[in-house]
């Protein structure tokens, strides 16, 4: 059974929809990651999950129990806010503490509770501090303390990592993996950052425009997407994009650059606008170039180097394109600014969409 179960969840403000039509299950002690940019009404969504709104149609079950009139405290849900705001006059231990002393927690589980979420999370020895005692890294894990010492199974997370520095944000990223192993419990984090998205999740759902448009494993939604939203903003660099228009025969799209075959199963049944997405990394600039695969020319345009990786960006006769090479794949060629460069792709590795649903791949 489902720990949480959404069903055509909607919610107005008035007569502007933010939510429209939200489906989506999430099984017991998985790690959902909920996606989107944001304007798609991810804190809506969690502000309706948690019960500090109501939403305007559809159902809330969670653990079988239908909760969509219910309030925020008969959920027992574990919430950790996008803003820590913690109390300056409380210590660290009173701060963590605090849900468990409105819901008049006995003292004698109190004590146990913070010391284990803290220790968790590397907090321990910070337990007697003040908030301005602390760094903003610091103020962030007791701020996610706070919100996991609730004794529950399932947690909504909302963006908490927003506004942290790249390294803080993969120590913590770490952190809450393990946490929630640890606990074995249930994880529902929103964020719009697709780094995050990738490392955290064990599933994704893909909220767009109010509605979950997509949901499954990463690497599904990363390899092989059903719609072009979801290769665009899932994964960094986000994916190049052609526009490609379908040969007469309809057997093949023609972009630009270059042709693809289309799918035999695709063959004459591709309609709306054609687009090929194709992953930075499956762009190769290599010296050596095998068999059977799509190759062209291109101007290096600008390098960036991230030390394991570098994103180099490419020209193609106004058309811009992105590839990653790998500091230590000895094969790929070593590029300078301005330099022509020739590069090749595989067919299979080309995702075809049409009015922005995947129809296959090339060949």
């Amino acid at each position: 059974m489902s720990i949480i179960e959404l069903k055509n969840l909607a919610k107005s403000y008035g007569k502007t929809p933010v939510l429209k039509d939200v489906t989506l299950e999430v099984e017991p002690g998985d790690f959902m990651v909920v996606y989107g940019l944001p304007t798609s009404g991810k804190s809506v969504l969690v502000r309706v999950l948690t019960g500090l709104e109501k939403p305007s149609s559809g159902q809330i079950i969670l653990r079988g129990q239908d909760v969509t009139t219910a309030s925020a405290g008969e959920r027992n849900i574990g919430y950790v806010p996008q803003s820590f705001a913690l109390y300056p006059h409380m210590s660290v231990f009173k701060n963590i503490a605090y849900p468990l002393t409105l819901t008049r927690t006995p003292k004698a589980e109190i004590q146990p509770a913070v010391e284990q979420i803290s220790e968790l999370l590397g907090i321990r020895e910070l337990l007697d501090r003040k908030p301005d005692q602390l760094s903003g890294g610091q103020k962030q894990r007791v701020a996610i303390a706070r919100g996991l010492v609730k004794q529950t199974e399932f947690y909504i997370l909302d963006d908490p990592l927003v506004g942290l520095d790249f390294k803080l944000r993969e120590r913590l990223i770490d952190d809450l993996k393990e946490t929630q192993q640890t606990l074995g419990v249930t994880f529902l984090y929103t964020t719009s950052d697709a780094v995050e998205t990738m490392m955290l999740a064990q599933n994704i759902a893909v909220l767009d425009d109010g509605v979950i448009v997509e949901s499954g494993p990463p690497d599904k939604l990363y390899e092989l997407p059903e719609r072009a939203s979801t290769m665009k903003y899932v994964g960094f660099p986000q994916a190049n994009f052609l526009s490609g228009t379908l040969s007469e025969n309809g057997s093949a799209v023609e972009t630009a650059i270059f042709n693809t075959n289309v799918p035999a199963s695709s063959n004459g049944a591709i309609d709306g606008e054609i687009s090929i997405g194709i992953r930075p990394e499956h762009i190769n600039l290599t010296t050596s170039i095998p068999d059977n695969v799509l190759t062209s020319q291109a101007k290096v345009l600008l390098r960036e180097d991230l030390g394991g990786e570098e994103i180099v960006y490419l020209d193609v006769d106004g058309t811009q394109l992105t590839t990653v090479l790998r500091s230590d794949d000895q094969s790929q060629e070593h590029v300078e600014i301005d330099q022509d460069v020739t590069f090749w792709v595989r067919p299979d590795e080309l995702v075809i969409f049409a009015g922005g649903e995947r129809v296959g791949v090339g060949r």
